[in-house]
């Protein structure tokens, strides 16, 4: 039997944590989940929360601090936040997207430097990263080391060299400037390195957002169809072909499991750019089409989303001391209830850390929702 739509949705949300809490380490949670996208700080905390039992900020904060969880430029050129053993081979899974991404972009070409001159500041760069420093830091010495174009330099070795973001306190562990440091993985990784690299990041997709097709998984990545093709082929029978509605192959684990169609999926305050809505091909599996317009932003930006039975319903935000729910169409009353249950606990979280979070991005509810529902809840 081939699976369903519904089915393939439960599967992701099963192994995202969605359908149940679990009782996890933060540190083991974020492996479980593969890596979570961390361009604003604070969501990786609202991940873990909608994903963790008893999940209490601090030991997120900790495992910033002690180095058992990193956060870097990795998969779709994006800031995530992954455990600290797949860094290496995530890192050199990516590298070749990521240099290409900077290193043959116009911005650097106008330096007059080649991808050659760039990888030979590697060195100085790790030596100079030994400690943490600011971005403008960095800057200052590529200046004082190799004169003009100092902020393009940096622009394209941030993106591709091995280096983490510091941690630096505040209510979400990273506050501007942004602080980077050095990592241990090699600037330059050998070709084994690379297909290896492609091979684990592939099997920790799968356990993390699977059944998935190659579009998928190069839509999470931005790897190319090559890469990926030959990390199926090595992986051999650790990947099986399952039955889907579409022409695309599907993929999984083989000792993994679907979720039945009838599966209850719990309601979920998702943060921004939520790996749930990222890890397929547009729309993806909890994304009605009609929808993603209004929360996928033409510039980037995916709004912090409201779940009802596994699929994207409206969005939140922070607003006049508690949570604003802005659904999309109507909702009935038990859905309403466990959205405001959902939304009590969140805002006691956030009133701990951050009662304003997401705040720079309220221009967007300036511009208008289809607003049928809207409460505002507060802890």
């Amino acid at each position: 039997m081939s699976l369903t739509a519904r089915q393939l949705a439960l599967a992701m949300l099963d192994r995202q944590l969605l359908l149940e809490r679990r009782h996890l380490d933060v540190a083991e949670a974020v492996r479980r989940v593969c890596a979570l996208q961390a361009q604003a700080p604070a969501s990786p905390y609202l991940a873990l929360w909608n994903r963790v039992q008893d999940f209490a900020p601090e030991d997120l904060d900790a495992a910033f601090a002690q180095g058992r969880i990193v956060k870097a430029t990795l998969m779709r050129i994006t800031l995530h936040v992954v455990h600290a053993e797949d860094y290496e081979p995530y890192h050199a899974a990516m590298l070749s997207t990521l240099r290409a991404s900077r290193l043959y972009d116009r911005r650097f070409a106008a330096t007059g430097l080649s991808p050659t001159d760039a990888d030979t500041l590697l060195p100085e760069l790790a030596a100079f990263l030994e400690r943490p420093r600011t971005g403008t830091q960095v800057e200052d010495e590529v200046t004082a080391r190799h004169g003009e174009h100092a902020h393009r330099v940096w622009w394209a070795l941030r993106t591709f060299a091995p280096v983490h973001h510091a941690p630096t306190g505040g209510p979400w562990s990273f506050t501007r400037p942004n602080t980077y440091r050095t990592s241990t993985a090699a600037p330059a990784a050998t070709p084994q390195e690379a297909d290896a690299g492609v091979q684990r990041l592939l099997l920790g997709y799968l356990r993390a957002f699977g059944p998935a097709t190659t579009q998928d998984f190069a839509r999470f990545t931005l790897l190319t169809r090559t890469a990926i093709t030959k990390a199926l082929h090595e992986l051999g029978d650790q990947v099986v072909q399952v039955p889907g509605l579409g022409r695309a192959a599907l993929f999984d684990l083989a000792d993994a499991a679907v979720p039945a169609d009838d599966t209850p999926a719990p309601p979920r305050l998702l943060p921004m750019w939520d790996s749930t809505l990222l890890a397929h091909a547009v729309p993806g599996r909890v994304m009605p089409p009609e929808y993603r317009p209004l929360v996928v932003r033409r510039n980037g930006d995916v709004l912090p989303c409201l779940l009802v039975d596994g699929q994207v319903v409206g969005v939140w935000r922070a607003a006049d001391g508690g949570l604003e729910l802005t659904a999309f169409r109507r909702l009935g009353k038990v859905a309403w209830q466990g959205l405001t249950e959902e939304a009590e606990k969140l805002s006691v979280l956030l009133a701990d850390r951050d009662p304003a979070v997401y705040r720079r991005y309220g221009h967007w509810w300036d511009k208008g929702f289809p607003d049928v529902e809207r409460t505002i809840v507060k802890g």
